[in-house]
């Protein structure tokens, strides 16, 4: 998995778990939090810059160095703040990916609105950004139903892939997965049973959350990782 550099606003619950799975798993990551005490306790047990400071402050978002993340998460319990922090990631450090958390679910729309993907479950946020750094692995797309389905797409690689060759009938994908394109060579295709996967084909499917796995093994032929911790809030 390629590392990238992710800042996380707010270091509650929400934020520490978020961190020490990323940090876990090898990315690169910077955590805002404005209690003192807080930043002391995740300076001793996380693999991470932690940086004691408001992260709706220019200051200490350029201490940062939000100029080069890939992701800025904002998951603090006041949607306010995350809507602000977001927006200064955006509009003065240029980040590329918003994610935050929303606390009252009638503000999801507004956030989605300015460009900031916005998400109530912990666990799903974690699975946003996880699975949209993986480079050759599976990229949500759009989180549809409340996170419940998600669309996404797997580039199959040149070598080593179960997949190539085969005809999309026999990739016994589950029953709640269902190609939707096949991306090849600039054109692309709406799959129909008999058709062939080829090395390089970017492949877009929706499927359940919980049958992401085995649309990865099917096409990639990894493991299955492991099941993502239950939801804190």
């Amino acid at each position: 998995m390629k590392e990238i550099y992710i800042v996380i606003g707010g270091a509650g619950k929400v934020g520490s778990f978020l961190a020490e799975r990323l940090a876990d798993r090898g990315h690169a990551v910077t955590v805002i939090e404005k209690k003192e005490k807080t930043c002391r306790a995740l300076a001793t047990s996380l693999d991470a810059i932690i940086i004691h400071g408001d992260a709706c402050d220019s200051y200490y978002q350029e201490e940062a160095q939000m100029n080069r993340a890939h992701i800025f998460t904002a998951v603090t319990g006041d949607d306010d703040d995350n809507m602000v922090a977001c927006q200064l990631a955006s509009s003065s450090f240029g980040v590329p990916r918003l994610i935050a958390r929303v606390n009252n679910p009638k503000n999801e729309e507004i956030f989605r609105l300015i460009g900031i993907d916005a998400v109530s479950s912990t666990s799903i946020i974690a699975e946003l950004i996880e699975s949209k750094s993986s480079v050759g692995e599976v990229i949500t797309l759009h989180m549809m139903h409340k996170g419940r389905l998600a669309m996404v797409e797997i580039d199959v690689p040149e070598t080593g892939s179960p997949a190539c060759g085969k005809a999309v009938r026999e990739l016994g994908l589950p029953r709640d997965c269902v190609l939707v394109s096949i991306e090849r060579e600039g054109e692309v295709l709406v799959p129909k049973g008999g058709d062939l996967i080829l090395p390089g084909d970017a492949v877009v499917a929706v499927t359940s959350l919980d049958k992401e796995n085995d649309f990865r093994q099917a096409l990639l032929g990894e493991a299955p990782p492991r099941a993502l911790e239950g939801d804190i809030r």
